[in-house]
């Protein structure tokens, strides 16, 4: 297998209805590979997912941020040792700066069966906290989830297909938790600045992060729904050439990106993108990333090994691309469980500090 890899300028649009059709289908893993191979990021159209489900959960994000503070502190994050619920602005970092957003985590809901004796990765799964006084958020969210896991079952046998393997090839690599984030990232009217003054800070060197520089580590993929117009934009991924190219919210789609442990198990030849929100707009703004689920106990010889038969290294990165945080794959830990509960407690450092003082300090000073 040799991927086309020149650095790319736009984010491919693929219709995943090309799949319905034998004659329309070999065009459809044709653009997937390309995609996988020489992007790392997509939009699907036509994905499956009705509409009333995206609808629905759209229309509840106002209400759930907008929810009091007493009401926000009941489901917040530091009350769980799962790393689900709320948290502020400000209280993720990334890039070792703070990302301005606030946001609500949820994941397929699961029972705490943590005890000792298991790995402590395994703590990481866990219900959720859902607010009191909005019972109509749980259905919502929950059919959401369950709508976004079969979608991703679905373009997982694509993207196996398009890469000359078996539809069920990455299936044994999923964890049974898949994750999901609700977030708001505040306009300069919530934050009481004037046009003259948001204006002023757009022209300085000083930008706005909502979310620093960064390869997905939450997932095997992401499914991300911009739920705002498209003037409300922000995303942005880095090309190969180290340009930032604009992904704007497109009705109808997600866009999909290839997270970090994708990249280990294709030994290269999906290369997770490095991707970031800047914020500009004087409203707020919507966005909804879920997470699919990666094996705990996937180790890191079981990765590069499986499947590196069928896979060759390749291609190139940004020097920006390559500075990026990757404990997994700099081989730091020995499972994607391990690295990954490094990742929350660096992110949610409260949370850390608070359920996993064993191994706070040597994940916090590994660098």
């Amino acid at each position: 297998m040799s991927p086309i890899s020149p650095s790319f300028t736009e984010i491919p649009i693929i219709d995943l209805s090309l799949a319905d059709s034998p004659r329309t289908r070999p065009d459809l893993l044709r653009q997937l590979y390309h995609a996988l191979t020489s992007v790392g990021f997509l939009y699907i159209t036509n994905h499956g997912v009705p509409e009333p489900v995206i609808s629905n959960l759209v229309q509840v994000l106002p209400t759930l941020f907008s929810l009091p503070d007493d009401i926000k502190e009941q489901i917040a994050l530091h009350n769980s040792p799962h790393f689900l619920g709320y948290s502020s602005v400000g209280a993720e970092t990334t890039a070792g700066k703070k990302d301005h957003r606030e946001q609500v985590e949820y994941a397929t809901e699961l029972p705490d069966r943590w005890v000792q004796g298991l790995p402590l990765y395994e703590r990481l799964k866990g219900p959720n906290q859902w607010p009191s006084t909005y019972p109509e958020l749980r259905p919502i969210v929950t059919n959401y989830i369950s709508e976004l896991t079969s979608l991703g079952d679905r373009f997982l046998r694509l993207v196996a297909e398009s890469l000359s393997l078996p539809q069920d090839t990455f299936f044994p690599f999923l964890s049974e938790q898949h994750r999901l984030k609700l977030v708001r990232y505040p306009g300069f009217k919530s934050l009481g600045q004037t046009a003259s003054a948001s204006a002023s800070a757009s022209a300085s060197t000083t930008t706005r992060q909502g979310v620093g520089p960064h390869k997905d580590s939450s997932g095997w993929w992401t499914f991300l729904l911009q739920a705002s117009p498209e003037e409300k934009r922000g995303l942005q991924v880095l090309n190969k050439d180290g340009q930032w190219i604009d992904v704007p919210p497109i009705p109808g789609t997600f866009v999909v990106n290839i997270g970090q442990a994708f990249e280990v198990v294709t030994n290269g030849f999906c290369k997770a993108t490095t991707h970031r929100v800047e914020l500009g707009s004087p409203n707020d703004r919507y966005s909804v990333p879920f997470f699919q689920g990666v094996r705990g106990s996937l180790t890191k010889k079981e990765a590069v090994e499986t499947l590196k038969a069928h896979f060759s290294e390749i291609g190139r990165e940004s020097e920006q691309g390559l500075q990026i945080d990757s404990p997994f794959l700099q081989g730091k830990y020995e499972t994607w469980g391990e690295a990954q509960l490094r990742t929350k407690i660096r992110s949610h450092r409260d949370v850390g500090k608070l359920f996993y003082k064993d191994v706070y300090d040597k994940y916090i000073n590994d660098d």
